[in-house]
């Protein structure tokens, strides 16, 4: 396993929900840690977290929380796009409008903090990227296609990256749970108690982090309940 001393992660969507919990879990480990959110002074001060401000559906925010990442601590060494959202898109919704914002926010966000976290975390020869996508992304259980479309883009994003950046020492996970007890389930039919602690996505996140280059996981599926593997 990679000693997180040192090691400098962002993690995107950290405000609440399981990009907080990331956060929390990985200072806990020892890394260091540049959280993205809207208001960074809801986050408390912690010497080895750096908070920025981080709207993921602009490319100057992505640059900005880049360079001033590269700015607080001189390298990166993991990306965890966690940032996301799930407003209701149905195939026979004439309006197109939450479909749109899925994608800026659930597939180009990710994709506009890769491209330019990759030169850096190249640069270390084990550089991580976690990308928190879903269940949903791997087969489509509701009405929402929306959702799932995105979900299902952003882990074809995921195997482009751990092509692209094996050579270089990178590795990409799919991190793909189920229901989980946030506020974006809160309006959900499963039982609270029956869903995934966000803690325990964030224990995997930090354990996926950890792996070395010859011990890597692609895609890791977090299930609350019985589902047939396909």
């Amino acid at each position: 396993m990679l000693d997180p001393t040192g090691r400098v992660v962002m993690v995107s969507g950290a405000g609440r929900g399981i990009g907080r919990k990331v956060v929390d879990t990985l200072l806990a480990a020892g890394f260091c840690v540049s959280a993205g959110l809207r208001s960074p002074r809801a986050l408390p001060a912690h010497e080895r977290l750096f908070s920025h401000t981080y709207e993921a559906e602009s490319l100057d925010s992505a640059q900005a929380w880049i360079d001033a990442t590269l700015a607080r601590f001189g390298r990166l060494d993991g990306l965890v796009n966690a940032a996301g959202i799930n407003p209701m898109a149905r195939i026979e919704d004439a309006d197109e409008t939450a479909f749109d914002r899925m994608w800026e926010v659930n597939v180009k966000g990710p994709l506009r903090l890769i491209r330019l976290a990759l030169p850096h975390l190249k640069a270390g020869g084990e550089g991580r990227v976690i990308n928190l996508a879903s269940l949903s992304g791997k087969r489509v259980a509701n009405e929402n296609a929306g959702y799932a479309m995105s979900k299902f883009a952003l882990i074809a994003l995921t195997q482009a990256v751990r092509r692209e950046g094996w050579d270089h020492g990178i590795r990409a996970t799919a991190l793909c749970p189920g229901f989980v007890a946030t506020d974006m389930t809160l309006h959900a039919t499963h039982p609270r108690d029956r869903m995934t602690d966000p803690a325990d996505v964030a224990a995997l996140a930090e354990m996926l982090l950890r792996l070395p280059n010859t011990a890597t996981i692609g895609e890791l599926r977090v299930n609350c309940r019985f589902e047939a593997l396909v």
